[in-house]
């Protein structure tokens, strides 16, 4: 049976510390030059239907790091078969006979899970629609582990897009695993979080309120996780109603506590507001840290699901 990466869900606590533990070995092994080659001789197919940095090129640079090579598309939308109408569905399964792992970017919420159960190989999800992305809430909870020293007793305040931001609903999932958390919820009235991850939240006993003013939870949280507007996503009422509303600046970062962080997936756009040199300087600022920390994360995470697997 085939170890796929779909959804966060199928992490437990004892996977993440596997996965932060090698991530670390990873990073330190690395920084003299001696990446072990655990996956020479593997192709890894990078298929991405969506616009893609970061996650497309950390996977990209962890698997050649690992020894393995790379092949793909950035824009399946465009340039593949799928153009002149051919399924997703067929065009998994004449990938996974090409290749030992398939990293899916896909416009369609869903899109991982069908892939998963037509290819022969693993399949990673990058993010489906505004389903999951649970790659990036690996990362995302090893950047706070590694900054903060914990992720049980944590409060984090989850700011921006909650109703279309794949990465809150991913990491949402996650932290039902954990204890002492408790969440505020922050956006404008049209983007709230979607009822199912409320649910989720109250079933694993994870306290969560949602705020409108950000202002008055800064000094209180440990993360301040900022999303962007999804404009490609919503309408465009909908984006005029929300954009600008929530935004960290020089002004209320000083409200942040000093040993708390600013996390964000990135792209960041109008909600943060930081100069350069803020960003390069300030401890508090911990999203390209975050970033880099992807490319460590990502090279555990195909270690794991190639060498170890699920079971």
């Amino acid at each position: 049976m085939n170890s796929h990466l779909i959804e966060s869900q199928q992490l437990d606590r004892d996977i993440l510390m596997r996965l932060f533990s090698r991530a670390d070995e990873l990073r330190e092994i690395c920084k003299k030059g001696l990446c072990p080659e655990t996956l020479r001789g593997k192709v890894m197919t990078t298929l991405f239907y969506e616009p893609s940095t970061r996650t497309r090129l950390s996977f990209e640079s962890a698997m050649l790091q690992l020894g393995g090579r790379v092949m793909g598309t950035e824009s399946a939308g465009h340039f593949s078969s799928v153009v002149k109408g051919e399924s997703l569905e067929d065009t998994i399964r004449i990938i996974s006979g090409y290749s030992d792992i398939i990293v899916l970017r896909h416009n369609e919420e869903g899109s991982a899970k069908t892939a998963s159960e037509i290819s022969s190989v693993p399949v990673v999800n990058a993010g489906d629609g505004k389903g999951q992305h649970p790659t990036q809430t690996v990362l995302d909870l090893y950047t706070i582990y590694k900054e903060i020293g914990r992720v049980d007793n944590l409060k984090i305040a989850m700011v921006g897009d909650l109703a279309n931001g794949r990465t809150i609903r991913s990491l949402c999932y996650l932290l039902g695993k954990f204890t002492g958390i408790e969440i505020f919820f922050v956006s404008p009235e049209n983007l709230k979080i979607g009822e199912d991850i409320k649910r989720y939240l109250k079933k694993h006993n994870i306290d969560f309120k949602e705020e409108r003013d950000l202002n008055k939870i800064l000094s209180e949280v440990d993360v301040v996780y900022m999303t962007r507007i999804q404009k490609e996503r919503i309408s465009e009422e909908d984006y005029a109603k929300a954009n600008g509303h929530f935004i960290i600046n020089g002004d209320n970062l000083k409200l942040v506590r000093q040993n708390a962080i600013v996390m964000h997936p990135l792209p960041h756009v109008e909600e943060i507001k930081l100069s350069v040199e803020t960003e390069q300087k300030d401890k508090r600022v911990a999203y390209f840290r975050q970033a880099k920390n992807g490319l460590y994360a990502r090279m555990a995470i195909l270690e794991f699901l190639l060498l170890d697997g699920f079971g």
